[in-house]
């Protein structure tokens, strides 16, 4: 499981020009599953992102977590975090997860990320979508459950 944490000023979800998901103040997360991913991993990449302290405090330091500073989260799907371009121009996307598999794990992330009393707002799984965001720093933390686990 891969996530793109971007701590953000704002972040909308557009599909067919419409807003399917906004929030104010926290993070824009980019998420990606692999074949082996579980729910060991969505749990772990929950809290690991819950408990980050990337938001300044009263001197100007990061630390702070979204919880301190009351954010809110948008989290959209993104199998692209698993393409492979090491050989050629086209980038390989076999080491993503199914759809069915995906979509099925992405709503667990997101109902484990609110089991924090965080709000969580989402763009459409599988969708064309826009996303427009101010990413705040800029801040952006790549995390990999291979890495974490």
């Amino acid at each position: 499981m891969r996530v793109i944490v971007q701590r953000s000023k704002n972040a909308k979800c557009y599909v067919d020009d419409s807003i399917t998901g906004q929030i104010d103040m926290g993070y824009m997360l980019l998420v990606g599953f692999t074949h082996t991913d579980t729910l060991k991993e969505i749990e772990h990449l929950a809290k690991k992102i819950i408990g980050l302290r990337i938001f300044e405090d009263e001197e100007g330091k990061l630390n702070k977590s979204i919880l301190d500073v009351n954010g809110s989260i948008l989290a959209i799907s993104q199998f692209t975090l698993y393409a492979d371009a090491r050989k050629g121009n086209r980038p390989s996307f076999t080491e993503a997860m199914s759809y069915q598999q995906a979509n099925e794990l992405f709503l667990c992330f997101v109902d484990e990320l609110k089991k924090y009393n965080v709000e969580v707002a989402t763009g459409v799984f599988g969708a064309d979508m826009q996303i427009e965001f101010t990413n705040v720093g800029p801040t952006t933390i790549i995390l990999d459950s291979r890495d974490l686990i």
